[in-house]
């Protein structure tokens, strides 16, 4: 098969292989298109031709464009539930990982140091690597997650950074974690600590530089008193309902929403139907294709913080002077994205058939079973970070372009089509190219995913992690002081 018509009411169709100068993953015209009618994929409107568009002529940026603008309506239109189950053979599927408090479970026992403001960046680094050498037996890892801020903010702004930084100290695959601050950052300890609530004591340690004569003395003083804390701890055989999964896309191409995005969708409604939990975040990346998810709200509450949540990007858009419809990015275009509709119509695929049963603010806890949607940018590092603060203990990033980042969560990075996963196979873990290529279905897709991440959860490292690629990036909206 060398192109496919997505959806029956589809006026064109996407290209698995190139056609003479047509790139794979681009569109060609079904039919003849008039100057002004809609562009249809995916069975919805990604955009309206700006010209006659004959039968066969590729369809792409120079005549088509968008129809977003700042403005748009949603009724509440619930759809019926589909009824979820998993295959026969994995119905009773578990990992290996450890139980945490509050009934939660970890995928890897790390040490996590955390700075409150990015004045300590570089002491946080050197500790870091200074303790590599408590690595080994119940401990799997250090690493520290620099970043800039922590001082000079205000208002709902630092709130936000502090909210995060606390949920990383909080996350189920910490086994431990040092706060570290400085001591005159406006984000000052006794309020982080305020933030972070009740910790295990021998397990997370707070260091304030300022206070101290030799930081890193006795910064390694505290790792080493955590290590000891984690020395007990053993994996142990736990139920795939304990699983909260990140679902985030990045340098889509236009085989993700053919190929990577509905095979996590097909993994998303597995774990989903087993009393597992997935998040779905990327606001601006579903401007043009929320009513594919509105419809699926659980209740009308639920569709209202969804409808709020969309609503409050968009203001944040606009606030900034930016048109809400300025992507995709020259990556998405050159691999046959054309307009933001067609990116969030393959975007929210990921979020496969189930009901969304909560719609959660930036860096809160994911608290309910099933799918939710997180606010939050369509910035790879910053969306992933967010979706390790609401406690997903590993992300699913599909991409068609390739990327060798990793957050702060194991991050399987999942191939749209063959030839990226060929040529980058030191970044990519996963290949739903076979897809394209009619070597399996989407559903067999899926599961393979699902079973890929059991191993992961069970500790099989991902190729980010085997690179040794962390990070965080905090998403900041106010002034800087």
């Amino acid at each position: 098969m060398d192109s496919i018509r997505i959806h029956p009411a589809d006026n064109v169709e996407v290209l698995l292989k190139p056609r003479g100068d047509v790139p794979a993953g681009h569109k060609l015209a079904l039919r003849d298109i008039r100057a002004g009618e809609k562009i249809v994929k995916y069975g919805f409107p990604i955009g309206v031709a700006t010209r006659d568009i004959a039968k066969g002529e590729w369809v792409h940026t120079h005549n088509v464009r968008t129809t977003l603008d700042e403005k748009a309506e949603y009724l509440y239109a619930p759809s019926a539930a589909p009824r979820l189950s998993a295959p026969a053979a994995i119905a009773d599927a578990s990992f290996d990982g450890y139980t945490r408090p509050g009934g939660r479970a970890g995928i890897r026992n790390e040490i996590w140091i955390v700075p409150t403001v990015g004045c300590v960046n570089s002491v946080a680094s050197a500790l870091a690597a200074r303790a590599q050498r408590l690595v080994g037996g119940a401990v799997e890892g250090v690493y520290a997650f620099e970043h800039p801020y922590g001082c000079s903010q205000t208002g709902a702004d630092h709130a936000r950074t502090r909210k995060l930084l606390a949920a990383l100290c909080r996350h189920p695959n910490a086994g431990g974690v040092l706060v570290l601050a400085l001591g005159c950052e406006n984000l000052t300890p006794k309020q982080f600590r305020e933030e972070l609530g009740d910790v295990d004591e021998a397990r997370v340690k707070f260091l304030v530089c300022q206070e101290i004569e030799d930081e890193l003395a006795e910064g390694e003083r505290l790792l080493e008193k955590i290590a000891r804390a984690m020395g007990g701890d053993r994996r142990e055989r736990l139920p795939a309902s304990k699983l909260v999964v990140g679902m985030k896309c990045g340098g889509s191409d236009g085989l993700s929403g053919i190929t990577a995005n509905p095979a996590v969708g097909r993994f998303s409604d597995i774990l989903v139907s087993l009393g597992g939990s997935t998040v779905l975040t990327e606001v601006p990346e579903m401007f043009g294709a929320e009513p594919m998810l509105f419809n699926r709200a659980k209740s009308r509450e639920v569709f209202e913080r969804a409808v709020k949540m969309v609503a409050d990007f968009k203001a944040y858009f606009t606030a900034h002077g930016e048109p809400v419809y300025e992507n995709p990015s020259p990556g998405n275009r050159a691999g046959g994205i054309t307009t933001l509709e067609d990116k969030s119509c393959g975007c929210v695929q990921k979020g496969g058939s189930a009901p969304v049963v909560d719609a959660i603010d930036y860096a809160d806890g994911v608290c309910r079973q099933g799918l939710s949607m997180m606010s939050g940018p369509g910035n790879d590092l910053v969306s992933a970070t967010a979706l390790t603060a609401a406690g997903a203990q590993l992300i699913l990033f599909t991409t068609g372009r390739g990327t060798p980042f990793g957050a702060p969560a194991p991050t399987v990075k999942i191939a749209t089509n063959t030839p990226l996963f060929e040529r980058k196979r030191g970044w990519m873990d996963f290949n739903a190219g076979t897809v394209a290529d009619g070597d399996e279905t989407l559903d067999a897709a899926g599961e393979r995913l699902f079973r890929h991440v059991l191993r992961v959860a069970s500790g099989e490292r991902t190729k980010s992690e085997r690179m040794g690629a962390r990070g965080i990036a905090i998403f900041k909206t106010g002034v800087t002081l």
